[in-house]
């Protein structure tokens, strides 16, 4: 079968819109991948954004934190040393928008986390713009300090906030993820993690 001139034109126009519109859905995809943070860049996350490290300092206590990057890895050690009645805390938040703005997360269950304890009390948080006293809707995580990896699902709906009145987490609404090293004394913690993704 013979195709004239206007139907190839018009053949190669749809095949090329096709492509145009794969190559957008492949970006736009991308932009939506569950994993948060796989530790394969020095510096930023999976989105593109710095992590941020920080401390009760901040509150006037003492602890602090160290942390290096290495092989898909970041590990994180410190002294806690708390304020005078509070408790002695030092976190990584792991940003989903560069601007702290909110990100729509309602399509998945929850926060799924490989993580090695080492020494120290550890918890996790999903950070909602909606909650404006630093309160966030979070979980512990207890794994054996065994020097092996353990991979923790944790629910949106098992997280829960410290002292505040108890509100469902808004998964429309979460701006960040926080890994943060607790203790009421002093105390050494310890801890590597080498993904942190949301999962369905």
């Amino acid at each position: 079968m013979k195709y004239g001139k206007t139907h190839l034109c018009a053949v190669g126009r749809y095949f090329s819109i096709v492509a145009i519109l794969t190559i957008s859905c492949m970006g736009y995809g991308a932009a939506l991948l569950p994993v948060i943070d796989d530790f394969n860049h020095a510096q930023t996350n999976n989105l593109g954004h710095a992590r941020q490290f920080m401390t009760d300092a901040v509150a006037g206590g003492g602890t602090t934190l160290e942390h290096t990057v290495e092989q898909g890895v970041v590990a994180v050690k410190g002294n806690i040393a708390p304020p005078r009645g509070q408790p002695g805390w030092a976190s990584m938040v792991l940003l989903l928008d560069a601007e702290n703005l909110p990100k729509d997360a309602s399509e998945y269950e929850g926060i799924s986390i490989r993580v090695k304890i080492h020494t120290g009390s550890l918890s996790i948080s999903a950070n909602s713009v909606e909650v404006t006293n630093f309160d966030y809707h979070a979980a512990p995580i207890v794994v054996p300090q065994d020097g092996k990896f353990h991979e923790l699902k944790i629910p949106f709906r098992s997280l829960k906030r410290a002292w505040s009145e108890q509100t469902q987490l808004n998964t429309k609404t979460i701006s960040s993820v926080s890994i943060v090293a607790f203790g009421m004394q002093q105390g050494v913690f310890g801890f590597e993690v080498d993904e942190v993704s949301f999962y369905k």
